[in-house]
């Protein structure tokens, strides 16, 4: 039985956490916070453990990290002893510590960069995947739509990493598409500005993309 650790324990590590536990894997959640763990264990499926983040790092085959964008480097740092060979789910985006405009958020990176780009450079070792970051934690895992699956957009340098997330994204009730290496993050973390912003406009969170084929 895979073991994927979990890097964050917001909305959507708790999230994912209970999904891959749904689906017969075996999950860690990561908190640094000691005193938020029994909140945590009252959202939590029983069979996931909590820890802190080396002992989740070193638990996990494969990684999700779902941490705010602004932390994710450092973060990755305190345990880069433990990413290499990795598959690491990345659900970050690089959004800056700034009020949106119109709706519209902020981002600390610029139009020819993306944040998983600055992560795949920095820990090279690891096989970042964008995915899970353009659509709420509610929706994350079998997402109902009225019949209607929609689509999660991914990439990454490793196609051995990919076609594992691809695999995950099927048992969670999604079509993957594979929008190729790591240089797409860009077009990928911007959908989660515009998926954002019918929510800070209109109070929209339930809706994902999809991509209509001819």
């Amino acid at each position: 039985m895979r073991k994927i650790g979990i890097l964050g324990s917001g909305a959507v590590g708790i999230a994912l956490a209970n999904g891959f536990v749904k689906f017969g894997y075996q999950a860690m959640l990561a908190t640094n916070n000691a005193s938020k763990q029994e909140e945590l264990k009252k959202k939590l499926d029983p069979s996931i453990n909590i820890g802190n983040f080396s002992e989740v790092a070193n638990f996990g085959d494969t990684l999700v990290l779902a941490v705010k964008g602004t932390a994710a480097i450092d973060i990755l740092k305190s345990i880069e002893s433990f990413l290499s060979g990795k598959t690491i789910f990345d659900a970050t985006n690089p959004i800056a510590p700034l009020p949106p405009v119109n709706g519209v958020l902020k981002f600390f990176t610029g139009p020819n960069e993306s944040l998983m780009e600055q992560l795949q450079q920095h820990f090279p070792l690891a096989n970042f995947v964008k995915v899970f970051n353009s659509v709420g934690s509610g929706f994350m895992v079998n997402p109902d739509f009225g019949g209607e699956k929609p689509t999660m957009f991914i990439c990454g340098n490793s196609e051995n990493a990919k076609q594992e997330v691809i695999k995950l994204l099927d048992q969670f009730g999604w079509e993957a598409q594979d929008m190729g290496k790591v240089e797409s993050a860009r077009a990928i973390e911007s959908l989660s500005m515009l998926w954002c912003i019918p929510g800070f406009l209109n109070n929209q969170w339930s809706h994902a993309f999809r991509l209509l084929k001819k």
